[in-house]
């Protein structure tokens, strides 16, 4: 026969030990997810849930973007097998801590919109977003003219 006890010194170790574990849980579920990308060495928010094109432009506007006017919205499937552009497109949105390839043959929406406040460039600019089911996957800002640009959403992450 065993006889096992427990002195009161042992059972606040035990319930400081399980509030801690609770804390560092919750913290977990609810802080945002950021990734830190070695291209820039910059977190990038990769999670960021949004709520139509109120939420789109709200997200753009936390790049300094003031996104005007609607331009398009487009349901488009994200191909099975990236080609070559895709995949540089798909470079791009890692360095900014975003992955397309996690979501091939899915359907997502893109919303394009007018960009007002780009300094030092008289043409029209546009801001893409890409979401699925409410969450910016991807997306980035360019140049409609023929000799354009294209660049993440913050001006510094640019293609290869």
């Amino acid at each position: 026969m065993f006889v096992y006890t427990v002195r009161a010194s042992t059972l606040k170790f035990i319930a400081v030990i399980t509030a801690s574990a609770a804390a560092i849980v919750s913290l977990v579920l609810f802080l945002p997810k950021y990734e830190f990308s070695a291209e820039t060495s910059a977190p990038a928010v990769i999670e960021r849930k949004i709520r139509g094109e109120d939420g789109v432009k709200e997200f753009l506007s936390q790049y300094g973007w003031e996104a005007t006017e609607l331009v398009d919205r487009a349901e488009v499937t994200v191909p099975s097998q990236f080609d070559a552009v895709y995949e540089e497109y798909n470079t791009l949105q890692k360095k900014q801590g975003f992955d397309l390839s996690k979501y091939r043959r899915k359907t997502v929406t893109r919303y394009t919109y007018l960009i007002d406040n780009y300094k030092d460039h008289k043409g029209t600019v546009l801001a893409d977003v890409i979401v699925y089911k409410n969450k910016v996957i991807g997306g980035d800002i360019c140049s409609a003219d023929v000799n354009g640009f294209v660049h993440g959403f913050s001006p510094d992450i640019t293609l290869p």
